[in-house]
């Protein structure tokens, strides 16, 4: 018999037809054991007509195929209803909740063991409500399956057990946090308490619960409070041993790491799919693995259904959110707030204008942009800014939760992203989720009147941290396909459903531990006698659904041999005893990608010639370009190819050397006001001048404190080196001035550290430095090829002048390092400026001849592709 498999019922036949001995099929159909055929059996002998009868299945995937595999084997009789407990607890009408209940919302519920823990004398600490909220998740269904009846008698047995072992004060933390679980637990009314009800089971004759590989303690309590008209049945009737090996090993995969496993996951099911083999049922407890490969089969069109979905977090209306909160507290970034701006679609122009004029002058702190003199000039910019401060000014102060989400979803519609959130599914499922406009908005209300928390205000980072974990803990599922390729579920959702084949990934000795520690707080004795599953049950588990998957028709098992850091991985131990079964020396399956042969394309060094893109101004680091490398001129100083600078960064070398040069200026028109020769004055002077010039600039204290830190040594080598220097009659005429030359067509341009005045009416250039003293020695020694200084001494019109390099350093103290050979130097830079630009003017090629430094630091390397050219 060949049975054709559909994924809904108004859908046309798969490609690949399922044989009857197909372990999911056998499952369902086979003539002694097969669930359906018990099914019938037991509704026999209890004598219950199958139209009044409920049939309980583990998971809801399931429903649609039992319907239909039903009505395939028995299509003129009366069927069952097929339901989970879910389902058929929300027809039936959930219980009234309380304030305190468990809600399983993992962001109201930690609101709730925050209150409880606080009313309790614990704090609200994250990380003890956190272990307080997964110890009570744990024991909510042993108390939901207790019933209203005897949940009070599970309650005093649960209160007897919760601390055993803990009567250590050193674990007097933890025993405080089981029994408040207990308590949580105990108090709590719960949907399945309708199941206890006679009126549920007025018409009813008989309830089936049908139990996957993981017992549910409710089956057991609902045949003990109704008797003869429950029944349970396990999925599978007889669990197959765990040694026993599958009659066909899996093909097993050895990758190389996380990228390599992602890849040939990828190509696994691409084969399977070229090969008329689905649906393929793709299995991963990693979901970052799981994200890529999905993200490769994206772009081939593979059809898929993903039953594990994704954290609204993930998401880009979670992003979107997040940058909004992000953007809102005082010390917020400027990058951050203008991140949350671009999100913006109709405001994108304004939110451009303000980032260009940002860029143009960087302030990291946003607090600081409103200050800026060009923000006080435009009229448009300042509106900008002032919106965005309204904005932030409604996401300030302490509020309880209800004013919050009024306040955002407010923030949310005047910045205009409040219509691409609702019109987005993932959106839709994060406005519901926050509960900006919940599905009951009575019971939400009635929640935020009533609970324990009601009343708490909270401020932004409580608030930003209660939505982060919203998001974090509801997933998004997308509309499933018409016809899906692929489907995407957890290993524990494979039991008795038949897929033509099967690629579980990530089955190394970490992500795949068949003994998993158990989760929570409780140790082996307290769970065993509170009823939680013990380690042993968890791996027989594992092993059942892992032994049930390699039955598939077709089996890929992969996993990585090295992890992120390098670090080598073995497979799990699961899949080392398939290793034991193959034959010795067999290899591994083969590489599922194939090879594709490219046709080599060499690269040349780059030779353009752009004569119509000839410069009228050149400054001194552009012409030292020309010199370094001319590729980098043309694509830099022709082509105004620049980096973007970097807005939230630290202070760093480079904002040091600018501080300085004001400071410096600072002092020296200080001290041409208040002349003195006075080393104590000097020194107050020059404090006060560092004073001033840290305020203007809005450095942080605390970034800045290294580098404030070092200035009473630096400060007192300088005013040592300046009264030598004055001794031998120099004067500070300017400091910080910006000079402009001309050169036949050409412009000099650039901004002198410092011009000094000499007693026989020479001039004399200055260049603060606050690199390494060797460095700045190294300049000197090579007039002909030092770029910087020559320039500098073009720029003013002395046919005769001394210049120098003078190094200001906390070890090395302020020390000269004059440029002897200066003018010939500049006679020198500027016959070579003349001829240089004469002939880039002229259509010469402009190389990429950089080498050494020039290179390792140069910012166009990657568009002249060094690295890929054809060897010499």
């Amino acid at each position: 018999m060949e049975i054709i498999v559909k994924s809904h019922d108004n859908l046309g036949p798969r490609a690949f037809q399922y044989p009857a001995d197909h372990a999911a099929m056998a499952l369902w159909l086979a003539p002694d054991h097969g669930v359906l055929v018990r099914i019938q059996r037991t509704l026999t002998e209890m004598a219950a007509h199958p139209a009044r009868s409920v049939v309980l299945l583990p998971f809801a995937q399931l429903l649609p195929l039992a319907q239909r595999l039903w009505a395939r084997q028995s299509p003129d009789g009366f069927a069952p209803r097929f339901e989970t407990t879910l389902n058929w607890v929300n027809t039936l009408g959930a219980a009234t909740w309380e304030p305190q209940n468990l809600t399983m919302d993992p962001a109201v519920d930690l609101l709730t063991a925050q209150s409880l823990l606080g009313r309790s004398g614990g704090g609200d600490q994250q990380e003890q409500a956190a272990l307080l909220l997964q110890s009570a998740y744990q024991l909510a269904p042993l108390a939901a399956a207790a019933g209203p009846a005897q949940r009070d008698a599970w309650a005093q047995t649960a209160r007897e057990h919760a601390a055993l072992g803990m009567d250590s004060a050193a674990l007097a933390w933890e025993a405080r946090l089981a029994r408040l679980a207990v308590e949580w637990v105990a108090a709590s009314h719960y949907a399945t308490d309708v199941l206890f009800q006679a009126s549920t089971w007025e018409n009813l004759d008989a309830l089936l619960v049908v139990q996957g590989a993981v017992a549910d303690p409710l089956a057991a309590s609902l045949c003990l409070h109704w008797g003869e008209k429950v029944r349970c049945l396990p999925l599978v009737a007889e669990l197959a041993d765990s040694s026993d090996a599958p009659l066909v090993l899996p093909a097993l995969h050895r990758c190389d790491d996380a990228e390599d496993e992602a890849q040939r996951a990828a190509a696994c099911v691409i084969g399977h799919i070229a090969a008329d083999r689905y649906p393929v049922a793709l299995v991963s407890a990693d979901r970052a693995l799981t994200r890529r490969v999905r993200a490769l089969l994206d772009g081939l069109g593979v059809a898929m259904r993903d039953e594990n979905g994704w954290k609204l977090s993930t998401s880009q209306a979670g992003a979107t959110v997040m940058a909004v909160l992000r953007a809102a507290p005082w010390n917020a970034s400027t990058d951050v707030v203008l991140a949350a701006l671009k999100l913006q679609t109709g405001e994108a122009s304004s939110a451009d204008a303000l980032e260009h004029a940002l860029r143009c002058d960087p302030v990291r702190d946003w607090r600081q942009v409103g200050k800026r003199p060009w923000m006080l000039d435009d009229a448009a910019l300042s509106a900008q800014w002032q919106q965005v401060e309204l904005w932030r000014g409604q996401l300030a102060g302490r509020k309880t939760l209800g004013a919050w989400l009024d306040a955002l979803q407010q923030v949310l519609r005047d910045m205009a992203l409040w219509g691409s959130l609702v019109a987005d599914a993932a959106g839709l499922a994060l406005v519901s989720a926050l509960r900006l406009q919940p599905q009951d908005s009575g019971a939400w209300a009635r929640l935020l009147d009533g609970a324990l928390w009601a009343a708490q205000r909270l401020d932004l980072a409580e608030f930003t941290q209660w939505v982060n974990s919203s998001l974090e803990g509801n997933s998004f599922k997308p509309d499933y396909p018409a016809e899906e390729q692929l489907v995407i579920l957890p290993m524990s959702q494979m039991l008795g459903r038949p897929f033509a084949a099967v690629v579980m990934a990530g089955c190394d000795e970490v992500r795949l531990n068949p003994s998993p520690e158990p989760p929570g707080l409780w140790t082996p004795a307290q769970r065993l006698a509170l009823g939680l599953p013990s380690r042993e049950a968890l791996e027989a588990q594992l092993r059942s659904v892992w032994g049930h998957a390699l039955a598939s028709p077709a089996c890929d098992v992969l996993w990585r041999s090295s992890d992120d850091a390098g670090e080598t991985l073995l497979p799990s131990a699961l899949v080392q005893q398939i290793e034991l079964l193959r034959p010795a020396g067999e290899p591994y399956a083969q590489d599922p990608r194939l090879l594709r042969s490219v046709a080599a394309s060499p690269l040349h060094m780059p030779r353009p010639a752009a004569p119509a893109l000839a410069v009228s101004t050149l400054s001194a680091s552009s012409y030292d370009d020309v010199r370094q490398c001319p590729y980098r001129f043309f694509a830099q100083r022709m082509l105004g190819l620049r980096p973007v600078d970097e807005l939230d960064t630290e202070v760093d070398k480079r904002d040091f050397g600018n501080w300085l040069h004001a400071v410096l200026k600072r002092f020296h028109m200080a001290l041409a006001l208040h002349p003195t020769t006075v080393a104590q004055e000097r020194k107050s002077l020059l404090d006060a001048a560092a004073e001033v010039q840290t305020q203007s600039m809005g450095l942080p204290e605390g970034e800045f404190l290294p580098f404030a830190a070092a200035w009473p040594a630096l400060r007192n080598g300088y005013l040592d080196w300046l009264k030598t220097h004055e001794a031998q009659g120099a004067v500070f005429d300017q400091g910080e001035v910006d000079c402009r030359q001309g050169l036949g067509p050409l412009t000099l341009i650039g901004r002198l550290d410092r011009v000094d005045a000499l007693p026989d009416g020479e001039a004399m250039v200055i260049d603060y430095k606050t690199e390494a003293l060797a460095t700045t020695r190294q300049r000197v020694k090579a007039p002909l090829e030092d770029t910087q200084m020559a320039f500098y001494a073009a720029l003013l019109p002395h046919d005769t002048l001394r210049a120098l390099y003078l190094h200001v350093g906390e070890r090395d103290g302020t020390v000269a390092c004059e440029q002897t050979e200066i003018v010939q130097a500049r006679d020198a830079l500027l016959q070579g400026v003349q001829d240089d630009m004469q002939a880039i003017a002229q259509g010469a090629e402009l190389p990429a001849l950089g080498e050494g430094t020039a290179c390792d630091f140069c910012q166009v390397r990657g568009l002249c592709r060094k690295d890929f050219w054809v060897p010499a």
